[in-house]
């Protein structure tokens, strides 16, 4: 697989295959992606590899809590601005939408749709989940460090035949995974990344996914 076919056949998945993954496969996968670059070299990702009893304890706290609602919630940071608006949010509600209509789950299904977004917390049913963090002084530049961090680990997924789903879903519950997994006090938790092997005949793995025409986000000068 090359690159251009990784980038194109990468997509979020959020139904996995009941097959687990194996160690040695994702050690070789996150060796390569220390290539990954990073202003000065810094480096600021941190992640911790989950599987096993202890996913399954990481589920069981946070099932605990998803039906207090947005009362249990306690992001360390926004994950979506509070101002988005614009052509931002229309594309933000517009793949919310597209997943449910391929799902048949209509608007007000409310009950239904909610326990759809329960599944995020179960990592869609895949074998690994890996949780990133980061100091808390890190800034921008090196929160986009973090971002080509986990595109490379996305992309070498996708050459070694696995899925993934990257997940800012789980910092609404950063106090309950502070609880089950070992994340320093001076780091903030940014996000987590469901690993295994997707379920690619699953409606929700199949419906188109809109992407913005080139020139609506690029302008050319000079050329």
């Amino acid at each position: 697989m090359n690159v251009t076919e990784a980038v194109t056949s990468r997509r979020s998945i959020r139904a996995f295959q009941d097959k687990p993954v194996v160690r040695a496969v994702l050690r070789a996968i996150l060796e390569s992606a220390q290539r990954s670059p990073s202003g000065g070299n810094t480096q600021p990702w941190n992640a911790v590899m989950l599987t096993g009893e202890p996913l399954a304890a990481l589920f069981a706290k946070v099932a605990e809590v998803v039906p207090l609602g947005r009362a249990a919630m306690a992001p360390e940071y926004h994950v979506y601005p509070p101002e988005l608006e614009g052509a931002y949010e229309t594309r933000r509600q517009g793949i919310g939408e597209a997943m449910y209509a391929a799902l048949d789950i209509p608007r007000d299904n409310r009950q239904a749709r909610l326990a759809w977004f329960a599944r995020n917390f179960q990592g869609f049913g895949a074998p690994v989940l890996m949780l990133v963090h980061t100091p808390k002084y890190m800034g921008p530049p090196q929160w986009s460090d973090m971002g080509m961090w986990l595109q490379t680990v996305m992309l070498l997924l996708r050459e070694a035949g696995l899925d993934s789903c990257a997940q800012e879903a789980w910092a609404v519950y950063s106090k309950q995974i502070r609880e089950c997994v070992d994340i320093p006090d001076d780091h903030i938790f940014f996000c987590g990344m469901a690993i295994g092997w997707g379920d690619r005949e699953h409606a929700v793995n199949t419906f188109p996914v809109a992407r913005a025409p080139l020139d609506e986000v690029v302008r050319w000068e000079g050329f």
